[in-house]
């Protein structure tokens, strides 16, 4: 069985070695203008996605500039009297 040739394998090689199917004429035209709106699409979300970064930043900048949560809060509880 190993002696003869395999069905499948002739029918790619007469395909390989038969003439070419024709390419239709706007397919190159329409995959370069396809690429170019995803490369758009991809540019453009990826500038939103630094602007939302940065905006984020600078909200938390401003929001610990106004509440500085490094600092300790006051005590509204008054020490305990000694000596009464």
């Amino acid at each position: 069985m190993s002696g003869l040739p395999d069905r499948k394998e002739a029918q790619v090689r007469r395909l390989l070695e038969g003439p070419y199917p024709p390419v239709p004429t706007g397919l190159a035209a329409g995959a370069a203008a396809r690429g170019d709106r995803l490369l758009r699409r991809r540019r453009a979300l990826r500038g939103f996605g630094w602007a939302v970064l940065f905006a984020v930043a600078v909200a938390f900048v401003v929001w610990a500039s106004l509440t500085r949560p490094w600092l300790s809060p006051p005590t509204d509880v008054s020490p305990p009297l000694q000596g009464w």
